[in-house]
């Protein structure tokens, strides 16, 4: 465990995602390497392992709440409620995003319930290109995948505010 920034750096989600988005015209975003979690200190390793992965989506969406709270008693006028606006959005796009049955999004540990041990560990370690295939046929199809994200974001955030 270390502070040093360095030592997160996933070439994939650090490196080359944010490059290729950034290229496509499309929002950067990235990420650094997954803290790693041992299920075997878990007493239920599955469920826990699962309870784990949703607490990160499920906080971006307390602070979206929190913020839209906050929205309902700030001018529509004033950089603060921009500011808070684009919080909103930001962390609600991230909770659908992170919930995304893909590893190494939290939404892939549902696999781990349906999947062999096995299987599910193989598709963690492909995950990552799986992902990277995923954002280059949507580039290709006219960004669909990101469309699909933003529709389901906006319906929530409609929800919140």
């Amino acid at each position: 465990m270390t502070l040093n920034p360095l030592a997160h750096i996933d070439i994939i989600g650090t490196v080359l995602v944010p490059i290729f988005l950034i290229f496509s015209g499309i929002p950067a975003f990235g990420w650094a390497k997954p803290v790693m979690v041992d299920p075997r200190n878990f007493r239920s390793p599955v469920r826990d392992n699962f309870i784990t992965a949703i607490a990160g989506p499920l906080s971006n969406l307390v602070f979206a709440m929190l913020a839209a709270i906050i929205l309902k008693f700030i001018p529509d006028t004033s950089a603060s409620f921009e500011f808070l606006a684009i919080l909103v959005n930001i962390n609600v796009l991230l909770a659908v995003f992170n919930l995304i049955p893909i590893p190494p999004l939290d939404g892939s540990k549902v696999w781990h319930f349906i999947l062999s041990d096995e299987a599910y560990f193989t598709l963690e370690r492909m995950g990552p290109y799986i992902l990277l295939v995923i954002l280059f046929f949507s580039y290709m199809t006219g960004n669909s995948f990101f469309n699909f994200i933003w529709a389901v974001a906006n319906f929530l955030v409609n929800i919140i505010v």
